[in-house]
């Protein structure tokens, strides 16, 4: 990525609806939070400085993002806090000063509980930020049902965006748009400054919402364009649990299809779920009923399964587990396990 970079993650909202003692931002996709999915594409994409907005159970968020930074190879992320929730908008004002250090670079913008954000898209976003001058970039989708989503008005003659109007305020014309905001923007973060203290919360909400600064950019001449992804899931959140189970299904699909496309045999994807940072070597065998998860490492020509389950462990080539539990575990090319075996922090 040649263009300096820098994000904020927004991440302080009260996910009511999960009806859950945790904040909604720590809900796991497939064993990992979706605020550290977002992390995972933003560094992905080459974003290093990452501020996270944090509030509704901010301990809690801050406590999991010390324990990201001490086993990251990336700069630290840092968190600012939203005391009250205002809207999008109020809590990029609380990252004020952060914007302030990073002058003259671009800055994403991206929602915590929204996992799919690939890091392709990204990086697209920002080549089309880039190159066509923009002020801000809104990543966008067309949905074949965009009931619910802001709708993206773009000017019939330069396609640059004229209006992002949300769906409660949209006229029949409007509603008929299938071209809707992700709740994801790159910004130039000196135009981003100099309209921060314009935002208004004159509205039934008294909120601040960010689609006011892709409105003020326009009302000051700056240029709003959209980048349309093709993959209308990186829109996708989680407001109760099951819209975080069909988020967890989805993945679950996508997963098993790339590693069957790589050379792993899946024969009967019956109760197999495998985490997105696992990594299997080709020829290897997933049985029924497996589950693997964490930084786990399969090597090549092993068979895991029927019922097994694996968890931030390494496993060399040519090994057989038959409903064995291990975890925090090293286990040898060719070594013989029993089945039924239970390993816990065996490094050997």
């Amino acid at each position: 990525m040649p263009e300096e970079c820098c994000a904020i993650i927004l991440a302080a909202g009260d996910g009511k609806r999960m009806k859950s003692n945790r904040p909604k931002v720590l809900s796991p996709v497939l064993f990992k939070p979706m605020l550290q999915w977002v992390i995972d594409s933003a560094h992905s994409a080459g974003v290093s400085g990452i501020c996270v907005v944090t509030g509704y159970m901010h301990e809690e968020v801050e406590r999991y993002l010390s324990h990201v930074n001490e086993n990251s190879p990336f700069a630290a992320v840092s968190h600012v806090l939203q005391p009250e929730r205002k809207g999008t908008g109020h809590a990029v004002m609380m990252a004020e000063s952060f914007l302030r250090m990073h002058r003259g670079e671009n800055v994403l913008i991206l929602n915590g509980d929204a996992p799919f954000v690939d890091s392709s898209v990204i990086e697209e976003a920002l080549k089309d930020h880039v190159e066509n001058g923009n002020a801000v970039t809104v990543i966008s989708a067309v949905l074949d049902d965009p009931t619910g989503y802001g709708r993206i008005v773009r000017d019939p003659e330069t396609h640059l965006i004229s209006a992002i109007v949300e769906h409660k305020d949209a006229d029949f014309a409007t509603l008929s748009i299938c071209e809707i905001n992700s709740g994801a923007y790159w910004f130039r973060v000196d135009d981003l400054l100099d309209i921060l203290s314009k935002f208004s919360n004159n509205n039934a909400q008294g909120e601040y919402y960010l689609t006011d600064a892709v409105k003020l950019l326009i009302e000051s001449g700056k240029n709003a364009g959209a980048h349309t992804t093709s993959d209308a899931n990186a829109v996708l959140g989680a407001n109760d649990c099951l819209q975080l189970n069909a988020l967890n299904s989805i993945a679950r699909e996508e997963i098993l299809s790339r590693h069957m496309r790589n050379g792993i045999e899946i024969p009967c994807r019956d109760g197999v779920m495998i985490g997105p940072d696992v990594v299997i070597g080709s020829d290897t065998c997933i049985l029924p009923g497996t589950i693997l998860r964490g930084a786990t490492v399969i090597g090549c020509n092993c068979t895991v399964g029927p019922h097994s389950f694996l968890s931030d462990s390494r496993v060399g080539d040519g090994v057989q587990l038959n409903s064995v539990q291990c975890v925090n575990s090293i286990i040898k090319s060719n070594q013989a396990v029993a089945p039924f075996s239970v390993i816990n922090q065996n490094i050997v």
